[in-house]
């Protein structure tokens, strides 16, 4: 392989592998390797891998087989391409993807990408490599890894992993044996990346983890700091106009957090909280640890804080054992939250999880029939919520521009696409909008003139 290499990160699913597949092409560009924004001219394609659904590593071993064919275009042009698989299935099948897919030069679980420049020069000597332990003495190695790598912008908005891991061990998650427990960065790690976010050009930042509002992170005195108090400090970052977190789970949602919603204006008043049935006899199989009474109390306190507060959720449809009127209970609590939109899927077994184990499944058709109904009942809410907005004037951060020349769009407070037609030196801006039109999958808007006008000014337009 040359000195200038070229990298192809493929990320599938969460927020959290978008984030560690930048992070992956961050650490890497030491070494030498660019971003190619295709594989087929890279030195090195990485499959960073998601393991929540049914038939998730099936999905992998047929990219690595499309991915193969290209391996064996650039040897026979002379040229030597790696394939490496990181991520929730790397960790999940480790060993078994090498003997499976002989393509496959590395697999990297998802907690060691800060030693990927050493596998990969090892791998392009010709070893086949497997690295999926769980770091033991230097577990916050991974999670330290961009505090040192160099942060590229790649727009307005980033995601910034805060605590990996889980401890709660839901019945039909992999999460706790994939990505093993929880563990929590250093605030002063985590405030010392968003301010080099800050100085990029980056203006929304949302902190991620697989139980976010688990963050139990060391603070500079030494004592764990909670969420809000790490999102009370990022609130004071120059150039940070907006905070968000995800994914939260309703047990960690303490009141210092909520509190937080009604006294910090950049912290976004959308919160994503996922709940996954409203059936207390589901909730208890599924090991939820809450009931549905508890999760309606947390959605009444989070409202009491920030009356324009919206939600979204997920749901599983079809857990073992779910009946007519367990699924009704779901229904019926979809209808007192009212959400802004939602995830929702049928369950499928994940091998070595306990529902895998349990009897009872719910037949195909029945899961389908189910989720059909939970699927229209969401988009009705989440279409009159957006119908809501017809007439208001809402606050956007410009991101990007538009398809249409001379149009931009950017994010209302609700992550609702917003477009505009504006200049593009607004790109990075809050500017006030008034919503003229409300499509399907997004808001038409006009700049309210008078409130930009000395942004114009000061960016020369």
């Amino acid at each position: 392989m040359s000195n200038s290499r070229k990298v192809h990160v493929k990320s599938f699913g969460c927020q959290m592998n978008v984030y560690d597949s930048n992070r992956m092409a961050d650490t890497l560009a030491p070494a030498g390797f660019s971003e190619a924004a295709t594989p087929d001219d890279a030195d090195l394609v990485i499959l960073n891998t998601c393991h929540i659904r049914e038939k998730a590593a099936e999905k992998v071993y047929s990219e690595i087989g499309r991915i193969r064919v290209m391996k064996e275009e650039a040897a026979s042009q002379g040229r030597k391409m790696l394939i490496a698989v990181a991520g929730c299935v790397a960790q999940a099948e480790g060993q078994e993807i090498i003997r499976r897919a002989g393509a496959v030069d590395l697999v990297v679980g998802s907690q060691n990408y800060h030693r990927l420049p050493e596998l990969v020069a090892r791998a392009a000597e010709g070893e086949k490599i497997v690295d999926t332990e769980f770091p033991v003495e230097d577990k916050f190695e991974a999670l330290a890894a961009p505090e040192r790598a160099a942060i590229r912008k790649r727009g307005i908005a980033s995601f910034v992993t805060v605590q990996e891991g889980c401890d709660k061990f839901c019945t039909f998650c992999v999460v706790p044996y994939t990505r093993g427990a929880e563990v929590s960065r250093p605030a002063a790690q985590i405030i010392a990346e968003v301010e080099r976010l800050a100085d990029a050009g980056v203006r929304e930042v949302t902190l991620i983890g697989q139980n976010v509002n688990a963050y139990h992170g060391p603070g500079p005195n030494g004592a764990d700091w909670t969420l809000a108090q790490l999102m009370r400090c990022l609130a004071e970052v120059p150039g940070i106009a907006r905070l968000r977190y995800t994914t939260s789970h309703p047990r960690d949602m303490l009141d210092d957090l909520i509190a937080a919603h009604a006294e910090l204006p950049q912290l976004m008043p959308f919160v994503h909280l996922p709940v996954q049935s409203g059936s207390n006899r589901i909730l208890a199989a599924m090991n939820r640890k809450h009931t549905r009474d508890e999760y309606l109390a947390v959605t009444e306190r989070l409202r009491a804080a920030r009356p324009d507060l919206a939600l979204s959720s997920d749901f599983i449809v079809g857990f073992p054992g779910e009946t007519d009127a367990d699924f009704e209970d779901t229904l019926t609590l979809i209808e007192e939250v009212g959400y802004a939109g939602a995830f929702s899927f049928m369950y499928s077994p994940r091998a070595g999880t306990p529902g895998a184990e349990l009897k009872d499944q719910v037949p195909a058709a029945v899961k389908s029939e189910r989720l059909q109904r939970l699927q229209a009942l969401i988009t009705r809410q989440q279409r009159a919520f957006n119908a809501g907005f017809a007439g208001r004037t809402v606050e956007v951060l410009l991101e990007k521009p538009g398809r249409l020349p001379g149009q931009l769009v950017g994010k209302s407070p609700y992550l609702q696409a917003i477009q505009v037609m504006a200049p593009q030196s607004l790109i990075g801006e809050t500017v006030a909008v008034t919503v003229t039109e409300v499509g399907s999958n997004s808001l038409f808007g006009a700049l309210q003139e008078s409130a930009i006008a000395p942004k114009l000014a000061a960016a020369g337009a």
